[in-house]
Formats: C-alpha cells, sequence, structure tokens
C-alpha cells in the first residue's frame, strides 16, 4: 500500500517519510496534487565480490584464444 505526501510536507517531514520507505512502504510524492516522484527501499545487495572463487573450476579451453572467424565476429568484422 502506497501513501501520497505532497512535497512540502514531505520536506517538513522527511526524516519519517525516508524510515519509512526503508521499512518498506512506497511513498509517492505529489506536486499540486498530482504523482510526481516514488520512494522505495533499495533493494538488498549482492554480496561481496570474491577474489578467486572460481579456481579450479574453468578449464584450460576457457582461456584459450577464440578461432579468428569468431574473433572477427567480436570485433565487428564480417
Amino acid at each position: 500500500m502506497s501513501v501520497i505526501v505532497n512535497v512540502h510536507e514531505a520536506k517538513t517531514h522527511f526524516s519519517r517519510l525516508l524510515e519509512q520507505a526503508h521499512a518498506g512502504q512506497e511513498i509517492i510524492l505529489a506536486k499540486a496534487g498530482k504523482p510526481y516522484a516514488r520512494m522505495v527501499p533499495l533493494a538488498p545487495g549482492r554480496g561481496h565480490r570474491q577474489p578467486g572463487r572460481l579456481r579450479g573450476q574453468l578449464s584450460p579451453e576457457f582461456f584459450a584464444p577464440l578461432p579468428d572467424d569468431e574473433l572477427a565476429g567480436w570485433e565487428g568484422g564480417a
């Protein structure tokens, strides 16, 4: 369920609205009574990258040079 808030009220109560959005509430910001923008919580992070996670899982063929015809396709050739 979303809540519609006028811009003036949003400026006055920004911290409270920010907490509500962080908690999962969708806040619609209205200008002159018309929907203008939306405050929603950010999607959760994808986690941290971990170097070396695929060590030992890639075969030597993965690192082999591409055939000339395929390499030309990647480089915009015919």
